[in-house]
């Protein structure tokens, strides 16, 4: 029975749906806590309603800078490991992690981000890619490295760019699809059929790792 840990930092609407997924579709795994950096984080109360675990770690109580950087993550590492997770997984966790912590989890911890990587890392994706002219938009599933919205990419989700579109019409579209493929993802991890070769992961049952 895998043990997950997954962070948020505000109503982590993908938490939500990994947590149905699993109930729904009995993963060899639990739930073991959600975490936020955010006392006032909507999704706390969903995971406790639903029986999970919940701990804060508040980014405000430490200094800014690299100093208090370093001592948030050391602080949020502790509390993770607490629940000894095998999986951590990242839901809409707006924080940038340091190198020692990303080591720390290295390959055993999932991110989502709202574009086709490798294009458009960073924030406002959606609205950059509609400014740019781009004709579709999506989001990746990546195994999370010290370089910020890299690492192997476990999957992807495709949308087209609609006349018309804005970055919510868009987004909003996007994260319907990401409702389905980060549960797919992490439930892969969970049964081993996850393999990193030379940089590339492999579904090892054959499953798409596209999504539209």
């Amino acid at each position: 029975m895998k043990r997950i840990v997954i962070l948020i930092s505000g109503r982590g609407s993908n938490m939500e749906a990994i947590v149905r997924a699993r109930a729904a579709e009995q993963w060899p795994a639990e739930i073991a806590a959600v975490i936020s950096n955010r006392p006032d984080a909507a999704g706390l109360a969903f995971a406790q309603s639903h029986g999970i675990a919940t701990a804060v770690v508040d980014h405000k109580a430490f200094g800014p800078g690299q100093p208090g950087r370093e001592a948030f993550d050391a602080e949020l590492q502790r509390v993770i490991d607490g629940f000894a997770p095998d999986l951590v997984v990242l839901a809409g966790f707006m924080r940038i992690l340091t190198p020692g912590f990303t080591v720390h989890y290295a390959e055993r911890m999932l991110n989502i981000h709202p574009s086709l990587l490798p294009a458009f890392t960073g924030l406002h994706t959606h609205k950059r890619a509609i400014e740019m002219g781009c004709k579709f938009s999506g989001a990746t599933v990546h195994f999370v490295t010290a370089e910020l919205d890299h690492g192997a990419i476990v999957a992807q989700a495709v949308v087209p760019v609609q006349p018309g579109d804005d970055e919510a019409s868009l987004s909003a579209r996007v994260l319907k699809l990401e409702h389905r493929m980060y549960p797919s993802a992490v439930r892969w991890f969970v049964e081993g059929q996850l393999a990193i070769e030379n940089g590339v992961v492999r579904q090892l049952a054959g499953e798409a790792q596209s999504f539209s």
